[in-house]
């Protein structure tokens, strides 16, 4: 996995330069057993991040048609509590979100402390689909990018993770999987001439994710590659990556918790004495 933290770096980045595929020495019985400890890890991390209510986590995710979003929130999200937890897909905006700035239904969906958000596409759409599709002239989403960055630091600053996962894969792969929708009865509702139209512009898409690499990776919020074209080891990478970002809260959270739980057992104490 290639982690993008800062404009030098980003811009660097090549598409089709980096693999897809898992390491070779990835093992997938390896993977499966790491895969379940860190669910177990993130459960009990959400456990603290939901009472300590100090910092909430947004996850964006985001890569081409059959990369594996949905698969990616039903392994990886399905470790979490519900509870605290809520997913958003963006698509075409309504006549009231085009009324408002483009970041503006972006925000309503944002985490509140305590809690996480999903993100399945993004705001990233609209320096992306907006860009290869000419939806908006080009000096309307070049300038999206610092309204991207200063959005994310925002969050950031009132304590908001932010992780963002692009999921990579590569064109022989994606070709595979949408042929296999076609043989598969279960799956063939996800069939869309418009995956296959956007194959004709995977170069385009390609330039246009590496200009928001170069443009939206930050230290406080800094973009993640996956190799996606094994599942089993796209959902092992971004289920290490979310716990390896949220271990450094634990011993905070957990202060926290048991500042609480004096405080409780004070008032549970005050409410015995006047009985």
């Amino acid at each position: 996995m290639n982690t993008i933290s800062n404009g030098r770096q980003a811009a660097k980045v090549k598409l089709d330069r980096i693999s897809a595929a898992p390491p070779k020495k990835a093992d997938r019985d390896a993977a499966k057993t790491e895969f379940d400890t860190l669910g177990e890890e993130l459960f009990d991390l959400q456990d603290l991040l939901w009472g300590a209510k100090m910092n909430a986590v947004l996850i964006v995710l985001q890569g081409r048609d059959t990369a594996g979003k949905d698969g990616t929130i039903k392994h990886v999200v399905g470790s979490l509590n519900p509870r605290g937890v809520s997913v958003t897909s963006f698509g075409v905006p309504s006549v009231e979100e085009r009324d408002h700035d483009f970041l503006w239904r972006v925000h309503l969906k944002t985490p509140r402390q305590g809690e996480f958000s999903i993100f399945n596409r993004s705001h990233y759409e609209d320096v992306l689909v907006a860009r290869v599709n000419n939806l908006v002239p080009k000096p309307l989403w070049k300038a999206r990018y610092q309204h991207i960055r200063d959005f994310e630091t925002l969050l950031t600053e009132h304590g908001t993770i932010v992780l963002k996962f692009f999921l990579h894969i590569s064109q022989k792969e994606q070709e595979q999987r949408l042929l296999a929708r076609e043989e598969e009865p279960r799956k063939a509702w996800k069939i869309s001439a418009g995956d296959w139209e956007d194959r004709k512009h995977w170069a385009d898409y390609s330039k246009a994710y590496e200009d928001v690499f170069a443009q939206t990776s930050t230290e406080q919020a800094p973009w993640h590659l996956v190799p996606s074209d094994s599942k089993w080891y796209r959902n092992l990478v971004v289920a290490r990556t979310v716990a390896e970002a949220l271990r450094p809260y634990r011993q905070q959270w957990q202060d926290r918790l048991d500042e609480v739980g004096v405080e409780k057992k004070a008032e549970l104490k005050a409410w015995r004495k006047k009985r």
